[in-house]
């Protein structure tokens, strides 16, 4: 899934499972020879879901996207790359449309290696990164510069190949982007620095404790904690949940080990001189849960399950409380259990950020085709979401609500917003921070990330309204150019998201 600047979330799954419910427009039919399962089909594998009118339209994807990755380009583009089968070296975008009209645009053999489980990165120029996928130890850019393309070469990682093991638990390494521009990779339980412009290790970090992997199919998450202009900021990547060493072997045997319980943070800004894991134990056991930053800047863990990894029929014990994470919050004092679903949620599904503050959350998938009875996780193809805390409506009070915010943010360049509350509260903090949504898969929100804007004074103007004067991001570093959600945040309680472009 992947939240657009229009309000409409795109999703889609694997081409390769035989018909869907839903058919393609127009007596459209996909013709291809090298699906395994169904040749001509007429029915979409893809849509796009508007929140807002709660209504989806199809779309028509041609290749397998089974495992895949994506990022947003600046002009709000998605870029959708690999997959499986005849979709591992295909590229195929998305441009946001209001009437109708869009639709996915492919370009096959774009990609110089096969990526199917690989990982996406929006980049300060603009450009995407592309890095791994099964036995790919290397790494690849969208779109390619013209020397590249005449050369059609990707670029050898040594570390993808020394993370490497007998249950391939590197696979959709974590990904971040720091704030001098160089990526924070973590795979298996090893994580460095790059500097992917020289294709070179900056700095070996230390191996997260525990020794047990992180990265599919073990399938923890991560995030990288909010970036604050106003402090110095000192980047912070957090790696939850998984699975033990040696679970998923177990698993194809029919034993399903605990999932793991610990979290770890570790501040890799580059101002560390020995920079160390802080760990801390979530409150329950979690392997496949999704993590995903709040307004607030709390982060939510949804979805997964307490044994086994991912996988299908891999997984059992389903956790279907989510948690939240208070980064800011004393130590023991961090995490905050929410009430049930009643649908679990494991292998496939997904959530993402919406507008409003609410998560989105869809899918599992957890036996190879669709298997929607007389088994014990029935295939689930439904939707939910979330609803955080803060949209309680004990909070309507003291909940800002965005009059007027400048379309385009500039870097370096204050700006104003203005807003309304019934209920200002003279201590109650005030801040302007913008989320870049991510694309979500397997348990990684690739590109995720999180910017508070350095804020120069809050003034009331009349009578329930203020205006906040704000400075937009430092540099291209911290935030990439593109279309972001803006939120002002009033003693804990979020706005409504606004979107802005960022350039």
């Amino acid at each position: 899934m992947q939240l657009l600047r229009n309000n409409k979330v795109v999703m889609f799954d694997r081409t390769d499972f035989g018909p869907s419910e839903l058919a393609l427009p127009g007596g459209h039919c996909r013709h291809d020879p090298l699906d395994t399962v169904l040749q001509t089909d007429c029915t979409a594998h893809s849509l796009l879901y508007d929140i807002g009118s709660d209504t989806v339209r199809p779309l028509m994807v041609q290749t397998d996207t089974w495992c895949s990755s994506g990022a947003v380009l600046p002009d709000g583009t998605l870029v959708q790359t690999g997959g499986y089968n005849d979709g591992d070296h295909v590229v195929r975008t998305l441009a946001p449309c209001n009437d109708g009209s869009c639709d996915w645009v492919e370009f096959p053999r774009y990609l110089t290696r096969r990526r199917w489980y690989a990982t996406n990165q929006i980049l300060p120029d603009g450009r995407i990164i592309i890095i791994g996928g099964r036995r790919e130890f290397n790494f690849e850019f969208y779109p390619r510069k013209f020397q590249e393309a005449s050369r059609s070469n990707s670029y050898w990682l040594n570390f993808l190949r020394e993370t490497h093991d007998d249950s391939e638990n590197n696979l959709y390494p974590f990904v971040h982007l720091l704030q001098d521009g160089n990526l924070f990779i973590f795979a298996n339980t090893r994580c460095i620095v790059l500097d992917y412009n020289e294709n070179r290790v900056v700095r070996e970090l230390p191996s997260i404790p525990g020794g047990d992997p992180r990265n599919y199919p073990s399938t923890g998450s991560s995030v990288l904690l909010p970036l604050d202009e106003n402090n110095r900021i000192d980047a912070e990547v957090m790696i939850c949940g998984g699975a033990p060493r040696g679970a998923f072997s177990s698993a194809r045997r029919g034993r399903f080990v605990r999932a793991i319980s610990t979290c770890g943070r570790l501040k890799v800004g580059g101002r560390e001189k020995n920079p160390s894991w802080v760990m801390e134990n979530m409150p329950m056991a979690r392997v496949m849960g999704d993590m995903i930053l709040l307004p607030t800047g709390d982060v939510i863990i949804v979805n997964g399950a307490g044994s086994g990894t991912a996988g299908f029929e891999m997984a059992r014990n389903p956790v279907t409380r989510p948690v939240i994470y208070h980064p800011c919050g004393s130590n023991g004092n961090r995490f905050s259990v929410m009430s049930a679903s009643h649908r679990p949620r494991m292998y496939h599904s997904s959530a993402v950020l919406l507008t409003d503050g609410r998560v989105l959350v869809g899918g599992s998938n957890p036996h190879m085709y669709y298997n929607f009875t007389g088994v014990e996780y029935p295939t689930d193809l439904s939707l939910e979401a979330f609803s955080p805390p803060y949209l309680a409506a004990e909070y309507d009070s003291i909940r800002p609500r965005v009059t007027y915010v400048d379309e385009v943010l500039r870097y370096r360049e204050a700006f104003t917003v203005t807003f309304e509350v019934s209920k200002f509260l003279k201590k109650g903090i005030v801040s302007v921070r913008i989320v870049l949504p991510s694309f979500n898969t397997h348990s990684l929100g690739m590109n995720q990330r999180m910017v508070v804007l350095k804020q120069l004074r809050v003034s009331c103007f009349e009578l329930n309204a203020y205006r906040v004067s704000a400075v937009g991001p430092s540099t291209r570093e911290i935030a990439p150019p593109g279309y972001y959600l803006l939120f002002v945040v009033h003693a804990g309680v979020p706005s409504s998201g606004m979107w802005v472009k960022v350039q």
